[in-house]
């Protein structure tokens, strides 16, 4: 069976970054790459991978189609969803469901993934 139909970019042994098929684009979840940060930060600095992300899938945050923000703590949501809220700025934002979570690394404050539609 092939599967040239399906892309896949920034794979490893255990999952790709992002998976586009059927000019649908899903990103794996997303975390801050540096850990000592607080949750502004490590928000800021998983958005800016998603952008980042989304580009090199031809695509970008205005074609969001669906997103899963996972919290550590749900003191953080307020700044969460500010910062959200900013990042979206000129976007009708996609559908969206926000999770109190337990990450697989405790030094972590959020991950987050999103599929988007391709241009």
């Amino acid at each position: 069976m092939s599967h040239a139909d399906i892309e896949k970019i920034n794979s490893t042994a255990v999952m790709s970054a992002v998976t586009v098929f059927n000019k649908t684009v899903y990103l794996s979840g997303q975390v801050p790459k540096l850990t000592e940060n607080d949750i502004e930060l490590q928000t800021k600095d998983v958005l800016a991978t998603i952008d980042a992300l989304l580009a090199q899938a031809g695509t970008d945050k205005s074609r969001l189609l669906s997103a899963q923000l996972f919290v550590k703590n749900l003191d953080d949501f307020q700044k969460v969803n500010a910062l959200w809220i900013e990042w979206m700025q000129g976007c009708v934002p996609p559908s969206r469901a926000t999770i109190q979570a337990d990450l697989v690394n405790p030094a972590w404050l959020i991950e987050i993934a999103v599929i988007a539609a391709q241009e």
